[in-house]
């Protein structure tokens, strides 16, 4: 039995160490036309989930009654309560009350328990689809947006309470837009 033991783990070794002095493999270029075919393949699956996304949100909204807009970009948004305040534009700084939830109604953050949040419009540092939301908005404005995944977190989520590829759900109020700080 042991002789066993010790003929595998010699095999084992060998075969290792066998490998070790291959010739180092050439890796094979691709041509122009075949990084072409890869990049439309991409581009083509990329539409696929775009176009589920958008008929994930149009269902979700369906069934809550919601009559929501959408984006060229795909964000969809429904201005609900209209503020008296002026329009946001970029360069403002807003102050606004938040939840984000998931579509499957999952609470992921908001400003009961993190605070109101405050962002420079126009710079990043925020989902791409909420600065949008933000400027379709005056101040005061109530809205709820539904961001597909590329224009929230992506292929990754947040790394915390927003799993890979969500379409999330924001409550929003636009509570105050400055030229600075607050």
């Amino acid at each position: 039995m042991n002789k066993t033991y010790i003929l595998i783990f010699l095999l084992a070794v060998s075969i290792v160490f066998s490998n070790c002095n291959d010739k180092k493999k050439t890796r094979k270029h691709l041509t122009k036309k075949e990084l072409d075919n890869y990049d439309k393949s991409l581009e083509a699956a990329n539409r696929y989930l775009a176009t589920l996304d958008a008929e994930r949100i149009e269902s979700f909204a369906k069934r809550r009654n919601w009559e929501m807009e959408s984006t060229k970009t795909g964000l969809w948004y429904m201005i609900y309560e209209k503020g008296s305040g002026s329009k946001s534009k970029i360069g403002q700084v807003a102050l606004l009350n938040y939840k984000i939830s998931l579509l499957d109604g999952t609470l992921c953050y908001s400003s009961d328990s993190l605070g109101a949040k405050t962002f420079a419009i126009g710079h990043g540092g925020v989902e791409p689809g909420l600065e949008e939301g933000i400027l379709l908005m005056h101040q005061g404005d109530k809205a709820r947006l539904i961001m597909p995944p590329y224009r929230a977190h992506g292929l990754l989520g947040d790394m915390n309470k927003i799993p890979a590829r969500s379409i999330i759900v924001y409550e929003i109020e636009l509570l105050k837009l400055s030229k600075g700080s607050f």
